[in-house]
Parts: C-alpha cells; sequence; structure tokens
C-alpha cells in the first residue's frame, strides 16, 4: 500500500502518526508509517534527549518533528533573540500583558475547585517553550542535528529561511492547512506536503470538515501532496480521504490512548468514556481555536463571568501553572486535553502495531468493497 508520497518517504504505508510521546512515534515509524514527535512542549535540551532516543529506537525507521510557528502573536515577539537570558526577558515581558482581571478569575477556579498552590520546591515557571517563531526555532536546530525526515509546522506556514534549512539538510517539509486560502500560502513558502486539517480534529483546527476540506485543497495546490487529517481512526475513513484526492493520513487522536501512550492514567478513562460529542473547540488552552475534551475547566471559559481567552502565547502563559496545580490536586473533574471527534471511536487500549495493522487492514477491505461496485 503505497502512494508517491509515501515511496519518496520510504513508508510501508501512507499513515503519519502525531504524538508528544517518543514511544508511540517510534512504535508507528517501526510499524511502517511515519511518526513525528510534537515538539511544543519541549526546552531545546528536552527535545535533545527525547530525538536521542528514538534515533536508538526507530530501528532506522523514518520519523518526523512537528513545531508551532504562528505567524502572528500577540504582542509580537518575533525580534527577540532566542538565547536563554533573552527568552527569559521576553517572558518578563509578556507576563505584563496579562491582565490583573485574567489572573483573578483563573484563581477564582482554582479556589472554587480548592486546589492547593504548588509547593515552594515545585517547578513554578510557565514554560512558554515553542509558542512563538522565536522559542520554536532553537527547537529547529536541534531537530535537524537528528536524522529526520519530515519537519512539519502545526500553527502557520514554516518561514520560508526554515523551509531552506530544512532542504537543504535533505529534510522535507510540511504545514497543517484549515483553509484552501491558508494551503495556498503554504505552498507560497516552499513547504512541500499541505496537511488539510478538518474541524474534526484535535488541537488547534479551523472551522471546515474534512469532508469538504480535502478536496477543496487538493484542487488548490496542484500537484503538492496532500495529507488528510481531521477524524480518521480506521480504514474506512483512510479510504475515504484517499478518494477525495489525498496521498495519505495524518492521525493524532488515535494513538493517545495505545498502549504506549504516556497520557496521564487519570484523563485516559476519560477519553475511553466520552462520545464525539463530548469535544469543544476552544481557546480556553492557547488562545487560538483549538478542539479538546471538554471539562468544567473549559465550559467556566465560556461561562458568562469569563474575560475571554488572551492572544496566543499569553493564554498558555497564564493557565500552565494552573494546570499544573490542578493534575497535581487530581481534580479530574477539571482534567482535560486536546482530542478530536474520533474520541468516540476511541474505546479500548491496544498497543500501537494492532493499531497500525488494523488500519491498513480496514483501508483494504472498503477498496475491496468499491472495487467490486465498479466492477459490478
Amino acid at each position: 500500500m503505497r502512494t508517491p508520497l509515501s515511496t519518496t518517504l520510504g513508508l510501508e504505508f501512507p499513515l503519519f502518526a502525531f504524538s508528544h510521546c517518543r514511544d508511540v512515534v517510534a512504535a508507528v515509524s517501526r510499524a511502517g508509517g511515519l511518526g513525528v514527535l510534537g515538539a511544543v512542549y519541549f526546552t531545546p535540551e528536552e527535545l535533545e534527549t527525547e530525538l536521542r532516543w528514538i534515533d536508538d529506537h526507530v530501528d532506522g525507521k523514518p520519523y518526523g518533528v512537528d513545531v508551532v510557528m504562528p505567524a502572528s502573536i500577540s504582542p509580537s515577539v518575533t525580534e527577540v533573540s532566542s538565547k536563554d537570558s533573552a527568552r527569559t526577558s521576553m517572558e518578563e515581558t509578556l507576563q505584563s500583558y496579562i491582565p490583573s482581571r485574567h489572573r483573578e478569575f483563573v484563581a477564582d477556579i482554582l479556589d472554587k475547585y480548592e486546589v492547593p498552590a504548588l509547593p515552594p520546591d515545585a517547578d513554578h515557571s510557565h514554560q512558554l517553550l515553542g509558542w512563538t517563531d522565536a522559542t520554536a526555532r532553537p527547537q529547529v536546530e536541534v531537530a535537524l542535528e537528528h536524522p529526520i525526515a519530515l519537519l512539519a509546522s502545526a500553527l502557520g506556514p514554516l518561514p520560508t529561511d526554515i523551509v531552506e534549512l530544512a532542504h537543504r539538510n535533505g529534510v522535507r517539509t510540511a504545514g497543517l492547512a484549515s483553509s484552501a486560502h491558508h494551503a495556498r500560502k503554504q505552498v507560497e513558502s516552499g513547504v512541500d506536503i499541505i496537511v488539510a486539517q478538518g474541524t474534526e480534529a484535535g488541537g488547534h483546527t479551523g472551522e471546515i470538515s474534512t469532508m469538504v476540506l480535502i478536496p477543496e485543497v487538493v484542487d488548490a495546490v496542484g500537484d503538492t501532496p496532500v495529507l488528510a487529517a481531521g477524524g480518521i481512526g480506521n480504514g474506512r475513513q483512510m479510504a475515504a480521504a484517499m478518494a477525495l484526492g489525498a496521498q495519505g493520513a495524518w492521525t493524532g487522536s488515535i494513538w493517545l490512548t495505545v498502549a504506549e501512550a504516556d497520557t496521564d492514567p487519570r484523563v485516559v478513562p476519560k477519553l475511553l468514556a466520552a462520545s464525539s460529542r463530548d469535544t469543544v473547540r476552544s481557546r480556553a488552552l492557547t488562545g487560538k481555536p483549538a478542539r479538546q475534551l471538554r471539562t468544567e475547566w473549559t465550559d467556566a471559559w465560556e461561562g458568562s463571568d469569563s474575560p475571554g481567552p488572551l492572544p496566543m502565547p499569553l493564554q498558555y502563559m497564564l493557565v500552565s501553572e494552573a494546570h499544573r496545580r490542578i493534575s497535581r490536586a487530581g481534580r479530574t473533574e477539571l482534567m482535560g486535553m486536546p482530542v478530536g471527534q474520533i474520541v468516540g471511536a476511541m474505546n479500548t487500549v491496544r498497543p500501537v502495531r494492532e493499531v497500525v495493522y488494523q488500519l491498513i487492514e480496514e483501508y483494504a477491505a472498503a477498496v475491496d468493497r468499491l472495487n467490486a461496485i465498479t466492477e459490478a
């Protein structure tokens, strides 16, 4: 089962798997797909450790790295150096843009649920990490020092100089797009692959459904290969994406409940029990619309007394310590995570290899059914 793109990348299957967990990334690549490590939550030093581990456990198979380099943030910090001292200064400056009303709102939620403060010896930093162009560039530098096959941007087109740098290192690039307009912007920046992501997807996503978006993007970008993302969790959906013109499937949510995943064990039961209606597209996490599990935390941000979320990266800076406090306190009613509407089909915990092979078997069966109809 190959497409021109999967053949070019040396894959057995045109299946791409985004995950923040290195074990999942390596397992998908070993099974014949391409695992892609989400780098946004890692410092450059931590990312180096993760990629070194993947290099040792991927059996020489290709894998990728995904960064976040938003085209616009507020206030702009794109001119700030990415050196550690400058990053610290940038974080301090950005903290001053967070209104007291928002800090009080977060404090009120935590008080309502009796969430205690972090102990004095805990890490109190919010870790801006890779939510800006300036902080993502060091991650790119680390990634390109490893034998990655793909560098992807999860939010905003990769800057032209980053695309050129990746190409000089023999690495192909990909950009996520939620509309034909965004896809064309990605192509203009020089990326090699467009990931057309429908609104069903987990994480940052637009408003157009996958079934509508894929053919629009395929028609908009000409010869540039397109991967389909958003609501793909079985082989029938994968076959539908290919029928719409995609050269592969980009998946994410389904890997949250595999045996190898490092998903918080207190959240896993919530994912397994959730229906496809139990997600919400909210700015509560990062300041940009991101589909996530609906919780009492997301409900609070949609309430009448909410001051409304702040722009990226201020929202994440505002709430990151609150999430650590919630996790430490075990207040599961407030605990969620980015996940797509496919969560309604994520009902069991299985090994990565089993999930991959079932996807491919279901894909083959779907194609056989279509061929039988055509022949008839």
